[in-house]
């Protein structure tokens, strides 16, 4: 599952043996986009696949592994600070990759493992992000899809990952510092070491 055709494309070319479905930005997208190609048919695993922001130490270019998929921005605002849905009582917001299954995938590509963190709404300013590092300190990226894909593969019954490629670190947006191109590279190099 990737969200636009710049990160199918860069996974294509690895000549990745595995079904490529484009699901949209966003978690409802690809919430929605996964369940229908899961509902369509069996698969043995469904990785999220894309590209998105780094907290440190990690550096553009790297890539990170989830240990768990996070929806960091599910639940309320409150006087005291964010309370995530599960402690609302509402449901999970967090979703644990198989430990056996994150371990290979950070093994095979070379990745950082640790939170991947899912938002409806991008981080750009730096008080934002300490908050996200302070809230989540295990956590290596920033995506808008994980959570999503994780919540339709857990629905279906099927085994879940993400992997994120660094464009830009989690903070204040800078679009001329991103290396959009150089995560994509990225991107394919770890879902062909995936697939082989």
């Amino acid at each position: 599952m990737c969200a636009v055709a710049a990160e199918q494309d860069a996974v294509a070319v690895t000549g990745a043996s595995a079904d490529l479905v484009i699901g949209g930005v966003g978690p409802a997208a690809a919430a929605a986009a996964a369940s229908r190609a899961l509902g369509a048919k069996r698969y043995d695993l469904v990785v999220c696949a894309g590209i998105g922001g780094g907290f440190a130490p990690l550096r553009l270019g790297e890539l990170a592994v989830a240990a768990a998929i996070v929806f960091a921005d599910l639940g309320a605002e409150t006087p005291d600070g964010f309370t995530p849905v599960s402690e609302l009582g509402f449901g999970e917001e967090r979703y644990p990759v198989a430990p056996k299954l994150a371990v290979e995938l950070a093994d095979r590509t070379g990745g950082h493992l640790g939170s991947i963190l899912t938002v409806a709404t991008v981080t750009g300013t730096a008080a934002r992000a300490t908050d996200l590092a302070r809230r989540f300190p295990d956590a290596v990226a920033e995506g808008m899809e994980g959570a999503g894909v994780a919540a339709a593969a857990t629905a279906h019954g099927v085994p879940y990952a993400e992997l994120r490629a660094i464009s830009n670190p989690v903070g204040p947006r800078d679009r001329d510092a991103w290396q959009v191109p150089l995560a994509l590279e990225c991107l394919g190099r770890a879902v062909a070491a995936v697939s082989e």
